[in-house]
């Protein structure tokens, strides 16, 4: 009998061990679609890709190299509205380089939240993302230009 409680033990947490891994590589592969549309979104002048992976409550601040500053840099905000008018016309006439970086690092995946990272031809960005009705939505961006080169 005792055999029997072990085995039937032993296989509950391995089918619990292999559902939480199989849900985990479901999630990381989720959060790595949602900033993969934001990112071919703009690239492939796809508002709709923001539209789906972007939460319209969006927090977006950036810096970028500033010419007139001497080595520094300026800054700014971006709001949801403005993010889907940057999709409608940053590549429009084709200013995407053929061979544009869009490296997905993802970080973390809990259960609500997320932290990935992108490498695109702008510069180099930082999500926080969240899950809203079954869904991962990038709610934070904190992004860069790509820094000066070290001689």
């Amino acid at each position: 009998m005792k055999k029997l409680a072990w085995f039937a033990f032993a296989l509950t947490l391995a089918i619990s061990f292999s559902t939480a891994q199989a849900q985990s590589t479901d999630e990381r592969e989720a959060v790595r679609l949602a900033v993969l549309d934001y990112v071919e979104g703009v690239y492939n002048v796809d508002p709709s890709r923001i539209e789906r992976s972007v939460h319209p409550e969006l927090a977006k601040r950036g810096f970028w190299d500033d010419k007139a500053k001497a080595g520094g840099y300026a800054s700014g905000q971006m709001t949801y509205p403005q993010l889907i008018e940057v999709a409608k016309t940053w590549n429009k006439n084709g200013r995407l380089k053929k061979d544009a970086p869009k490296e997905i690092t993802i970080f973390e995946v809990l259960d609500q939240t997320a932290s990935a990272k992108l490498v695109a031809q702008w510069g180099i960005d930082y999500f926080h993302l969240a899950k809203y009705e079954g869904k991962w939505k990038i709610v934070n961006v904190l992004w860069q230009s790509p820094p000066p080169k070290k001689n």
